[in-house]
């Protein structure tokens, strides 16, 4: 094996909604579930017995009989549960090593470069301990490339029972066998899209594009395509923690649960929805100089009418004081808001976002005062100790009837006291 090289390796949580259910509801061991998204939609998890039956992203009320049949067990999304569960397995990962990288909820990037030993063997301890300390299956792929990590990855889980969840591809050998066996569209950022191109050009698994000829590559596709084709090949092209590019804009909106036809609860969803967006705008310590709220109607029921706007409000200054962003919202609200309609969802985004002394004031022009920054760190702080929610705007409800329909949510168990597990 090469050595003076990084080698990474990916775990990621198999099924892990689905997972997450499981461990306190141990009597669905063997039962197939599925996860469903907000207001119970459509699929967006599903355990590994229960992807022969349905299909990612079909709509619930489409296959609810489809499910009986099967004897599949459908959940709501749970989000602090999942959440909960998240931060505790990463926790069990950055115990073994000393940095690891979060991808999403239920993956992330461990650095693996000049740690000594069998990193297999490490692996499968790392399989083993997320298991006993949370609950949770996970598989494990090691490489020189994330990309490779990745494929690793994919393969620990396809042939689970071969592998046992642990796929390390740093042997020429092994590494070539498996590149053979992975059609092309299975590797990291290749989607339906480029592997319809990239099969027109005979590259059908990862070992052709692995072989394919880079600069032909870039020029065909993206710089992008060709780093993924070197890492491929075992060159490393992506580190641990790629940089972000600074966002530019923060959107936060949801189905309402009902439809509504008062504009009154239009605005404590805005006001909701603003609250959430102003969170995220002071954790990336950013500020914003104009909000855009939009409203709509659904638009696929052919027996309701037709709505939908939205309206951009420049704000008197840059800011990320919630109070300011609701006032500045519930006014487009009045201003987009039409009667006789039956509105199914409202959105607001924050634009033009930018880090403080990024921008020129104007000698002249309004600032935001010393007082709402200090104002802000407090309502943070706060609601970080006793819990998102504790201190909110006037303008945003405990338990609105809007709110987003979970009629089949789980218990949170490791989130609310309430709903602790108990045994008898």
């Amino acid at each position: 094996m090469k050595t003076n090289q990084p080698v990474f390796a990916l775990a990621d949580g198999n099924s892990f909604y689905a997972s997450c259910q499981r461990v306190f509801r141990p009597d669905l061991r063997h039962t197939p579930i599925i996860v469903l998204s907000n207001n119970d939609g459509a699929i967006v998890a599903r355990s590994a017995d229960a992807k022969p039956h349905v299909k990612m992203g079909q709509p619930y009320f489409q296959v609810k009989d489809q499910l009986k049949r099967h004897g599949i067990v459908a959940f709501s999304s749970n989000y602090a549960f999942f959440g909960d569960m998240s931060e505790r397995m990463m926790a069990v990962l950055e115990s073994h090593v000393a940095k690891i990288s979060c991808y999403s909820i239920d993956e992330a990037f461990l650095d693996l470069t000049g740690m000594p030993g069998d990193l297999e063997l490490l692996g499968r301890k790392i399989r083993a301990d997320v298991l006993k300390k949370t609950g949770i299956t996970c598989g494990v792929g090691i490489a020189y490339t994330k990309t490779l990590a990745k494929l690793a990855n994919y393969a620990s889980k396809r042939w689970q029972s071969q592998t046992g969840g642990v796929v390390d591809l740093r042997e020429p050998e092994k590494l070539e066998r498996c590149l053979r066996a992975i059609d092309v569209g299975e590797v990291w950022g290749i989607g339906s899209k480029l592997k319809m191109h990239l099969e027109g050009m005979k590259i059908l698994s990862a070992w052709d594009l692995a072989q394919a000829d880079k600069p032909m590559i870039r020029q065909t596709f993206s710089v992008v395509v060709e780093k993924t084709a070197r890492e491929l090949a075992g060159i490393p092209c992506f580190d641990l923690d790629e940089p972000d590019a600074p966002k530019q804009e923060i959107c936060c909106g949801r189905q309402f649960g009902m439809r509504l036809k008062e504009k009154e609860p239009i605005k404590e969803a805005v006001a909701t929805y603003i609250m959430r967006a102003s969170e995220k705008l002071r954790a990336r310590r950013s500020i914003c100089k104009r909000i855009r709220v939009s409203i709509s109607t659904g638009m696929f029921n052919p027996e309701e009418a037709k709505y939908a706007n939205g309206v951009m409000v420049e704000l008197p200054y840059p800011t990320d004081d919630v109070r300011l962003l609701t006032q500045a919202a519930s006014a487009a609200v009045d201003a987009v808001f039409r009667p006789g309609y039956a509105y199914s969802k409202a959105e607001v985004m924050l634009l033009n976002l930018c880090q403080r002394g990024e921008y020129t004031d104007d000698l002249f022009a309004a600032s935001q005062p010393a007082s709402s920054e200090r104002t802000m760190q407090v309502l943070d702080a706060i609601n970080k100790k006793w819990g998102r929610g504790t201190l909110r705007t006037g303008s945003v409800p405990t338990s609105p009837a809007w709110a987003m329909r979970r009629e089949l949510m789980s218990p949170c168990y490791t989130t609310r006291f309430e709903d602790l597990w108990r045994i008898p």
